[in-house]
Formats: structure tokens, sequence, C-alpha cells
């Protein structure tokens, strides 16, 4: 596969990453803003954003993309809630840096050809700060935002609660699967399921909608 490394500021901090023998990338290219070289260079299958700061980086690099289609990982020192809710509420998955090695950078990338949003620990932790924080806001600590998502997390099964679980921590069907001993096309029937009971266009909204860091009712 084709990579590009968008770099905000500054280098590219892994330079042992991708190796020149790299069983799955291919070629990766290093881009500059404003990275007019993504409709240049031919098709990339992943763009991986290295920004100090997302909420101004992101947006550019959407721009450039303009019509490009391509799963994107933002990969920043910023780990405060409404960064990495903003972040993934555009659809791209958010690495915190000094939380994620090269490794797991490599697994993200993978996993993010297949339509697998990733999230390092630290992010997960912060959309789930976000959730507690929805939680005991109003009076009395329970806020109607709080009370809606809990409505919304009735609608599932205990099955389908434990696959929501795992799944918001980062996890594709596959390794949900083997957690809960399960196939994965049993994995993704269930994840099909809980779509469209919770009215999510996909799993990057089903884990928004599950951790109260989105509307629980569309308007």
């Amino acid at each position: 596969m084709s990579v590009a490394l968008a770099c905000a500021e500054g280098e590219w901090p892994h330079e042992g990453w991708p190796e020149p023998d790299d069983p799955y990338v291919e070629r990766a290219l290093r881009l500059d803003p404003p990275y007019r070289e993504l409709r240049e260079q031919g098709a990339v299958d992943v763009v991986v954003l290295r920004c100090e700061e997302p909420a101004t980086a992101f947006p550019v690099l959407l721009k450039a993309m303009g019509a490009v289609s391509v799963p994107v990982i933002v990969v920043s020192p910023r780990r405060d809630t409404e960064t990495v809710v903003e972040v993934f509420r555009g659809g791209a998955g958010y690495l915190v840096e000094g939380d994620y090695c090269t490794c797991m950078l490599a697994s993200a990338v993978m996993a993010a050809t297949v339509g697998h949003t990733y999230l390092s620990p630290i992010a997960c932790a912060a959309l789930r700060e976000g959730a507690q924080r929805v939680s005991r806001e109003g009076a009395g600590g329970v806020s109607v935002a709080g009370v809606a998502m809990e409505r919304l997390r009735s609608l599932l099964s205990p099955r389908e609660r434990q696959i929501m679980e795992l799944l918001s921590t980062g996890l594709g069907a596959q390794e949900i699967g083997l957690r809960l001993t399960l196939s994965e096309k049993t994995v993704r029937n269930n994840l099909s399921n809980i779509y469209a009971k919770l009215d999510a266009r996909g799993s990057t909204d089903a884990v928004l909608r599950w951790l109260g860091a989105t509307p629980a009712v569309r308007t």
C-alpha cells in the first residue's frame, strides 16, 4: 500500500518507519503544507497527519484532499477531549504522541485500510472522559444528554453492549471476535444491528454515540 506522511510542522518524527523492506508499505510520500501533492502524486491508501494543532492543521489537509477519499490518522501531542472528539468526529483516527510505538502506528495504518478508525489509549480515555463529563452535567449530576445516552445504550442487548465496549477501545471486528470467542462474521452481523439501533452511519458514528461524544438523536 501507499502511505502519505503529511507533516504540518518540522520533519516526520519516525525516521525508521516505514522501513525500506516493510512488507505492507510499498511507497511512503512525505508531504509539507498545503499538501497539493496529494492530488498530483496519484492515489494513496492512507494519510498520516503529524501536527501540533489538529484544529487548524486537519481542516487544511481535508481541503487539500478535496474529493480524494482516503482514511486519515492524526498524530499530535494534544490530548484534550475537545480536540480528540473533533478529529474523531471528522472521521480520522488519533494517536497521541508518547502513547504509541511504531508497531501501533503500523497497526493503525493497516486498520485504516479496512475502514477501522484507530485510537491510541489516551485518545480513547479522552473520549470516555467526555462521556463522563456529559453524564455529570446538569441538575442533580444528571444531564439531559446523559439521560439520552443511557436511553440509547438501553436499546442494545447485553452482547451488543459488550461489542460496543470493545469497539470503543479501538478494537476491530476480528479482535473483538477473539476476545468474545465469536466468529468475525457474527461480530459484523451484530455491528450491523447496532448501527441500525443507534441510527449510526458506521463504526465512528456508533462509537461517538456510545461514548456520548455526539448528539444521540440526529436533527
